[in-house]
């Protein structure tokens, strides 16, 4: 469109639904957010109202126009991204039923069935991703198992991106990153049946929707959209990849000339990542982790992911302050952030192994088992509150290096994002967990900016998406921040430690269910 220099993306997470402006060279405009709902139920349910979902997301947008003038007549495109994994179901007559989301848990005796055939490993080898109770193919497949009716009522289908992209264009549609870690081959990016059949749901093929790339196809919004939005009819709609590999891509994942560089997002729960030839892939034995596609030819990123990484803080400081309160002495979670530097710098490191598995739904990266928990192994009599926040933060390196070492050797420079970005203390404790440098980058909104890549590539803004890197991603990037050589040492020595625990405790997670399930809470 002609006068156009503004491309937003919509990054639809579980907490919040953001809308974020972009000029053409990746310079972020302004942004836009509106608060996600869902609820959760104690049969482990987790749900999400698709109506709902979609009024917010167009309130997003509609807010983002509040804050730049002339948007509709300046935007050239715009792209979806959102959570991945869940079951959005759609009929006939709109919504069946509430989505379920990647934290619903109903699935788990069909994910321990599954698991369990001889068709499972031919399955994973073409996906490259385990089992676990948050995809879709596993949720299917207990619906079809439990809740025939369900399926019974839908026509397709769909994530949550696809979700928003179908009531932005009209178009029932899904990515290459989700259709093939869920029900296709990475390798050329397309459903499998073999991988549908092994799930038993090839009587449920028709379910799933058409795969559109979002760097080469666009749908232009439709006149019902236009008006929710605020934004002009007919204006180019990219459907991005699913919210992990976008995010991602804004913060660096890829990088043609950067040699062996990772990238990991560690906030709420811990996303790590690196981008490796589709042909070059290897599997690891226990059949765990994730191969998710990036919107460039041939190049796929291999993830395992640890379902809570700064929960684990959040936790030992809420022990703090639930202590200090009892005695009369109330902070809040702030006051107490303000101190883990100071804590961190009054403890040594590698004197107790933590196991970050605070999730109530335990743990699925680099292993799966629900029934994993946190708990700390080496205290002494000695050991204060600071030697406990150390231990915790450690934790998360150690997890975080438990996932790299399960994708092959540990990478040469990692690229960070989350939450513990902010910290200097925990950069540093992270980057002497894999004797790696750290870079950090500045984009605030890497989930967005990395669907807002795929539109300006599809529209023609730039040739491919190395070329749009160089100026999204690349400047960005702050300065290599080296490892400190007395904590790496440390952490070589630790990271046995924590592997010969974790592979010591399953007996013990399992009995400690065993009790909680004879004396459940309250009694």
């Amino acid at each position: 469109m002609a006068g156009t220099d503004i491309i937003i993306g919509i990054d639809a997470g579980t907490s919040v639904i953001k809308a974020v402006a972009f000029d053409l060279s990746g310079r972020q405009l302004g942004a836009a957010s509106v608060p996600n709902h869902y609820a959760t139920g104690k049969d482990g349910s987790a749900t999400q109202p698709l109506l709902r979902t979609w009024q917010d997301c167009a309130a997003a947008i509609r807010g983002l126009g509040e804050k730049l003038p002339d948007l509709a007549t300046r935007t050239a495109a715009l792209s979806v991204t959102a959570q991945g994994d869940g079951t959005w179901l759609v009929g006939p007559n709109g919504p069946v039923g509430d989505a379920w989301l990647w934290l619903d848990a109903r699935a788990a005796p069909t994910v321990e069935r599954l698991a369990a055939t001889p068709a499972n490993r031919s399955r994973f080898k073409a996906t490259g991703t385990g089992l676990n109770t948050c995809q879709q193919g596993s949720q299917m497949a207990h619906m079809d198992a439990h809740v025939p009716e369900l399926l019974d009522s839908a026509e397709v289908a769909l994530h949550c991106k696809d979700w928003l992209y179908l009531n932005l264009t009209g178009i029932r549609a899904t990515d290459p990153s989700e259709a093939s870690f869920t029900f296709g081959n990475f390798r050329n990016r397309q459903y499998d049946d073999g991988v549908i059949d092994a799930l038993g749901l090839t009587h449920r093929r028709a379910l799933l929707p058409e795969i559109v790339d979002g760097t080469q196809i666009t749908h232009p919004l439709t006149q019902g959209a236009a008006r929710q939005t605020g934004l002009r009819p007919g204006t180019p709609v990219s459907l991005g990849y699913v919210d992990m590999v976008m995010t991602a891509l804004g913060a660096g994942v890829y990088d043609s000339g950067a040699g062996d560089v990772a990238c990991s997002t560690v906030g709420s729960t811990g996303v790590h990542m690196r981008a490796v030839k589709s042909a070059e892939l290897c599997l690891n034995d226990q059949g765990t982790g994730y191969v998710i596609c990036l919107p460039i030819p041939d190049i796929v990123t291999q993830v395992q992911t640890n379902m809570a990484a700064t929960l684990n803080l959040d936790w030992v400081l809420a022990v703090a302050a639930g202590i200090l309160s009892d005695v009369g002495q109330p902070v809040t979670h702030r006051d107490l952030i303000a101190h883990v530097d100071g804590w961190l710098a009054a403890s040594d490191p590698g004197q107790i192994v933590y196991m970050p598995y605070i999730s109530d739904a335990g743990e699925r990266g680099p292993f799966v088992n629900a029934n994993a928990r946190a708990g700390f192994t080496g205290l002494s009599a000695g050991h204060r509150y600071p030697d406990l926040v150390r231990a915790v933060t450690e934790g998360l390196a150690m997890a975080m290096r438990d996932c790299y070492a399960a994708m092959g050797p540990l990478p040469g420079e990692l690229r960070l994002t989350g939450g513990a970005a902010r910290s200097q203390s925990l950069r540093g404790i992270l980057s002497a967990s894999l004797n790696a440098p750290i870079r950090v980058s500045q984009r605030d909104e890497a989930g967005a900016a990395g669907a807002a890549m795929m539109a300006a590539v599809a529209i023609g803004a730039y040739p491919d998406m190395q070329s749009c890197i160089a100026e999204w991603v690349t400047p960005l990037l702050g300065r290599p921040e080296p490892p400190d050589p007395g904590l790496v040492a440390a952490y070589d020595r630790l990271f046995p430690a924590f592997t010969a625990a974790r592979q010591a405790l399953p007996p013990a997670w399992d009995a400690l269910t065993a009790t909680r399930a004879a004396f459940p809470k309250g009694h």
